[in-house]
């Protein structure tokens, strides 16, 4: 199996930290590298980390060079105040990197997105997750693979007041089958898969919903 470079944007959330350690476990890649907002410190030889600022990554183009971006970027309207700065976030810069990855021969390209996406749907949040997933199948990865997880569970940087009660309420989804698929997940299950996935060959456009993301 010829070894990889990985590059992961959204590395200090709560997947990314995760999806970090399980590529450097990983026997696929040999490389992986983070680009943030603030210092990653990790100790590993195969780890490199450097400080970027989102808003310019035009400026920051030379550090796309590897074969597999993964994409855990994400916020939430109540830490940046609106939905037009999230989606500046979560579509904006997040579409940017992909472009700039496929522009600089990344050729396989993993996104967190969420369940129930649809560019079509009157949720703000989903409708913007949808048009994301849309905008980066058409740049036309020769490998495009996208996960939608719900609601993600685990400890996170930043404490989420309204996350920290939804996750004690909906982990009782599961005893309900028609609400079954808007069950929680931790964000180390995400990561698991995302590793796994990659590990593997493959092309071609490919997406895992909730439940099989737990398999």
């Amino acid at each position: 199996m010829t070894h990889k470079t990985a590059l992961v944007i959204g590395a200090t959330g709560l997947i990314g930290r995760h999806l970090v350690d399980e590529l450097i476990a990983s026997s696929r890649f040999t490389r992986v590298i983070a680009l943030t907002r603030k210092p990653l410190l990790i100790d590993s030889t195969k780890f490199e980390n450097h400080l970027v600022d989102f808003e310019q990554l035009e400026n920051f183009a030379t550090l796309f060079t590897a074969d597999a971006l993964f994409s855990c970027l994400g916020t939430t309207k109540k830490q940046v105040g609106s939905i037009e700065a999230q989606r500046r976030v979560d579509l904006d810069c997040q579409y940017r990197a992909a472009k700039i990855g496929r522009e600089h021969g990344i050729s396989e390209y993993f996104l967190v997105s969420s369940s129930g996406a649809n560019a079509n749907s009157p949720s703000a949040y989903l409708k913007m997750k949808g048009q994301l997933e849309e905008k980066i199948l058409a740049l036309d990865f020769p490998r495009s693979v996208i996960f939608r997880p719900s609601l993600l569970l685990g400890k996170r940087a930043e404490p989420r007041f309204g996350e920290d009660i939804a996750a004690k309420v909906m982990p009782l989804l599961k005893y309900i089958p028609f609400l079954n698929t808007y069950r929680p997940i931790t964000g180390q299950q995400v990561a698991a898969k995302m590793a796994a996935v990659a590990e593997a060959e493959g092309k071609g456009k490919e997406s895992y919903t909730l439940n099989q993301i737990f398999t």
